[in-house]
């Protein structure tokens, strides 16, 4: 699942530098993109939950804490 949610990201955000660690149904997603630039910090942490939405709301991910910031 880890790799899937990594491509996720990278698909999503262009040029996104992703670091993901799962343990049990726990992320632990950084992300470093251009994109982000003059974002909110919500509205960075939005952009990468809407990557893995589906995943929070099956219960295959319950607890996400994401970095999410400007190169």
């Amino acid at each position: 699942m880890q790799d899937e949610v990594k491509q996720r990201i990278e698909s999503a955000i262009p040029n996104a530098q992703v670091q993901v660690e799962i343990e049990g149904n726990r992320a632990s997603i950084a992300v470093v993109s251009a994109h982000f630039d003059g974002m909110s910090r919500v509205k960075k942490q939005q952009e990468v939950y809407g990557c893995i939405e589906d995943l929070i709301s099956s219960g295959a991910l319950h607890a996400v804490t994401i970095k999410a910031a400007t190169p």
